[in-house]
């Protein structure tokens, strides 16, 4: 999870919520989307990181079993 993630998350629902207040379906637009997408970059890094965290599992496990 990333710092500039969450930042963008902030922004999306700040424009978004300012769209609304204003009636400017374009800006409410954006933000929606700018909220969506720094959503889903941060649930891929979080998967990534995930998978790195179980191959390096396995990576040991391999390495005790060859050393027995």
């Amino acid at each position: 999870m990333s710092l500039e993630n969450k930042f963008n998350q902030l922004k999306g629902s700040v424009k978004e919520g300012l769209g609304k207040l204003t009636g400017n379906e374009k800006l409410q637009a954006e933000g929606f989307t700018e909220k969506v997408v720094s959503k889903v970059k941060e649930a891929a890094e979080d998967a990534f990181d995930g998978v790195k965290n179980v191959a390096s599992v396995v990576a040991d496990k391999a390495a005790d079993v060859k050393m027995q």
